[in-house]
């Protein structure tokens, strides 16, 4: 998986399985956004070699548990780490604060999130399983996806109270919590652990920004540019029609002078014509002198 996902993935999963608190969390996190969680099978399918060998160390540390015999089992490129084994899915239920007999609709347990690290640890997994986020230099997109609405729901709420702030949609059955400004990809990211992809997400908008103020300045000049010609074409069309009249030789010092350099520099722009007058003159003053001589031809 040679995306920025598998990048971030990969940075996260060079953190420390921690605490036990923290694994827990983090656990918890995997299986509430991961393909099945359920009293009869937990499995979790991932492109990320990272998380799958991450994976056993999480649920050794957080349940004591590890995974049944299907574990990292190749299909199409994706690891699927499955726990069969019934007794062992009720004591991860248990250990997260549920029930496998009784529990109908899976929640985030706050009581495993108390604190700060925690909750981080919690995001980590809830990215890690059904996270994903876009190439920076393409669209900013980050995404948290589960089949689970409360856990939505009450995801969300936990990302508020940590100055995340997330919206949520649906989508094929799912609910996704998703972010589109790089400056909250880059504190998510930074919050859960993964500061270097944050930075190249920081680094990506700089260049963008760049080249679209290079765009603009360019666009700008261009059409500068474009007026500059146009003026200057409409100019020497007026100032042949006072030479093809004989008015152009007849006319005062200073504005023939102003008309035959024109002539003799159809590109110049008006500062620059300004400047070729013996004496100099001001930019207005050529501007005024311009305007004069297209009204007389005007008048031809």
């Amino acid at each position: 998986m040679g995306s920025f996902s598998a990048t971030v993935k990969a940075e996260l999963c060079r953190t420390e399985v921690g605490k036990s608190c923290c694994a827990m969390a983090e656990a918890l996190g995997v299986l509430l956004f991961s393909n099945t969680f359920s009293p009869e099978l937990i499995r979790i399918v991932t492109e990320s070699t990272d998380f799958s060998e991450r994976l056993p160390r999480l649920f050794r540390k957080a349940f004591g548990l590890q995974f049944d015999a299907l574990t990292e089992t190749k299909q199409g490129g994706k690891s699927v780490c499955q726990i069969t084994d019934l007794q062992k899915i009720a004591r991860v239920f248990e250990l997260c604060g549920f029930s496998a007999r009784t529990s109908v609709v899976l929640h985030v347990n706050f009581a495993v999130l108390e604190s700060d690290c925690c909750r981080k640890a919690f995001l980590r997994g809830a990215f890690l399983a059904g996270g994903s986020v876009t190439d920076p230099h393409k669209q900013y997109q980050l995404e948290l996806s589960t089949t689970h609405q409360r856990v939505s729901g009450e995801t969300q709420t936990l990302m508020g109270e940590m100055e995340l702030l997330p919206k949520e949609t649906q989508r094929k059955g799912s609910h996704v919590l998703y972010f589109k400004q790089s400056e909250s990809i880059e504190d998510f990211l930074t919050s859960i652990g993964a500061p270097i992809s944050a930075m190249a997400v920081m680094q990506a908008k700089i260049e963008k920004d760049w080249r679209n103020e290079a765009n603009r300045k360019t666009n700008c000049d261009t059409a500068n540019v474009m007026k500059t010609v146009d003026a200057a074409q409409m100019q020497l069309s007026a100032l042949r029609k006072l030479e093809t009249s004989g008015v152009l030789h007849s006319l005062p010092e200073k504005l023939r002078q102003t008309a035959l350099l024109r002539f003799d520099n159809p590109e110049s722009n008006l500062a620059e014509l300004a400047a070729l007058h013996d004496p100099p003159a001001s930019k207005s003053a050529v501007n005024h002198r311009m305007r004069k001589l297209i009204a007389l031809s005007e008048e031809e």
